[in-house]
This record gives structure tokens, C-alpha cells and sequence, in this order.
């Protein structure tokens, strides 16, 4: 327990008179200022000057709060990211696109109207239907394209009256749905090699394998494999093979890339190339 004196009474009880005394003791009071605090602070109630026990624990209950609204942050950041990023798509050669899809087309987008169907609604794209490419046994002609209004959903935007679409999608109860996941793509933006690719080309291939090589070494496992390596490109997606080349199954039964892009170049190259 501390014993205090005001500090006032100190002064006037403890220092010395005369000169010398007074130059000894010229410090005395800036001590008795500090015994002066340290007491008057011990003096005080306790909830003012809490124990450490309670500084620690208060310490620790705040780094709770900021941790637990760190990770509400961080959750609501992801929420926001799934509904404005939701639709993921692997990449896939124009060739799978057509193999795997049952409806391909060349049309042009006259119309389009929203449908009050699911939580974000269907878009119905009117098309005039130019040409179509398979899907004779699904469907005879097409009029209507059907996606989901929201992109997070993989809906696809067809602008109207403007350009002629290669379209491809999928049949469900006679209608034709597609995404951003199936190949939709301005005619005019393909190159030759895959306009006679959807014409005829791709077709020849669906028996074969396009498998990716995302990093390398990568090799082919089967004779119906062809080695897809667009994606160590610098370029990028799409690359290369992915404009000028057709994974053909040849006369001996594998499967190797086709060049045609020009008519004096119609020979067949092997798996590993380009």
C-alpha cells in the first residue's frame, strides 16, 4: 500500500532552507511528482485502471471482432464473385464443339424476347436459319434459340440484325437450347478452315480424340488421340489448330491432324504437329 502527500505539502515540509540545501535538494520535487502520480493512480478505483488479466482479455476479444468480420468480408466477396463470375467453361476445339453438340447452324438473330422462366428468366432469340449443319434427325428447321437471361448463368447475347452466328446447343422437348459453354461464334470471324470444317471436316473426326496439353511433357496414349496444344501458345486461346487444323481419323484407323486451309496444301501430318 502507498503512502502519499499532496504534493504541495511536500514542498513545504521537506525542503531544507539556506543555499546549499536548496541546490542539493533542486530535484526533489520532480520525484515526489512521480511518487505523487504513481500514488494518486493506485489510489483510484480499479474499473478505471483495469488488471492485466483484463487488458489481455479485452486484447483478445478484440482480435475476435476483427477476425470474424474479416471473414465476413471475405465470404460476401466470394458471393458477389459466384453470382457475377458463376459460369466456367472448359476450352474445347471447334471439332468437340460440333461432335458433342446436336444442333449446328448458320443463322442470323432477328428477334429476342424475355421469358419469365427461373429465377433470372430465358431469353428466346428469333432466328432466320441461313443453313444447317447437323441435326437433321433432332429438328427440321430452327426459329427459336433458347439461353438464360443471366451470363453468371452461362447465358449468351446474340446481337440483332447484324451478323449470321455459327450456332451450336443441345435439343430438350423439341427446343434448342445453347450457353457460353457451346460455340457461338460471327460467321465472318471463322476462319476457311473451319467454315469447311462445320461443312463437312469435323464430322470425319468424331470418332477421334482431341486431347489438351496444358503443360508439357504431354503425349498422345492411343492411336485416336491427337495432341491439342493451342494452350502453351503464347497466343493463347484460340490458337492455331484451334483456326487451321482437323483432328481426321485416316484409312489405317488413327487419328492425326488435318491441314486444309489451301488447296495445294491437303496433305496429312502427324500427331504432334504444329
Amino acid at each position: 500500500m502507498c503512502a502519499c502527500t499532496p504534493l504541495q505539502e511536500q514542498k513545504e515540509t521537506e525542503q531544507p532552507e539556506g543555499d546549499d540545501t536548496q541546490q542539493l535538494y533542486k530535484h526533489q520535487p520532480r520525484r515526489f511528482y512521480r511518487l505523487h502520480n504513481s500514488c494518486a493512480r493506485s489510489s483510484l478505483p480499479s474499473t478505471l485502471y483495469p488488471s492485466s488479466r483484463e487488458r489481455n482479455l479485452g486484447t483478445m476479444q478484440s482480435g475476435y471482432h476483427q477476425h470474424l468480420i474479416s471473414l465476413l468480408f471475405v465470404f460476401s466477396s466470394l458471393q458477389v464473385h459466384q453470382l457475377t463470375e458463376g459460369c466456367s467453361c472448359a476450352l474445347s476445339h471447334p471439332q468437340d464443339a460440333f461432335c458433342n453438340s446436336d444442333i449446328v447452324i448458320r443463322a442470323k438473330v432477328v428477334g429476342k424476347k424475355l421469358l419469365s422462366d427461373g429465377p433470372f428468366g430465358t431469353m428466346r432469340y428469333t432466328v432466320k436459319q441461313m443453313k444447317m449443319y447437323k441435326g437433321f434427325d433432332k429438328i427440321q428447321h430452327v426459329q427459336h434459340i433458347y439461353t438464360d437471361a443471366s451470363e453468371s448463368l452461362c447465358g449468351v447475347k446474340f446481337d440483332i440484325n447484324k451478323y449470321q452466328y455459327l450456332i451450336t446447343g443441345r435439343v430438350y422437348e423439341g427446343k434448342v437450347y445453347t450457353g457460353l459453354c457451346n460455340f457461338n461464334e460471327g460467321w465472318e470471324r471463322l476462319s476457311l478452315a473451319q467454315k469447311k470444317g462445320f461443312n463437312h471436316r469435323y464430322q470425319l473426326g468424331c470418332n477421334c480424340r482431341i486431347k489438351p496439353c496444358h503443360y508439357l511433357p504431354c503425349f498422345v496414349t492411343s492411336k485416336n488421340e491427337c495432341l491439342w496444344t493451342d494452350m502453351l501458345s503464347h497466343f493463347g486461346y484460340p490458337g492455331y489448330q484451334s483456326r487451321h487444323y482437323a483432328c481426321i481419323q485416316q484409312k489405317e484407323g488413327y487419328c492425326s491432324w488435318y491441314r486444309g486451309m489451301t488447296t495445294r496444301d491437303k496433305t496429312a501430318i502427324n500427331a504432334t504437329d504444329p
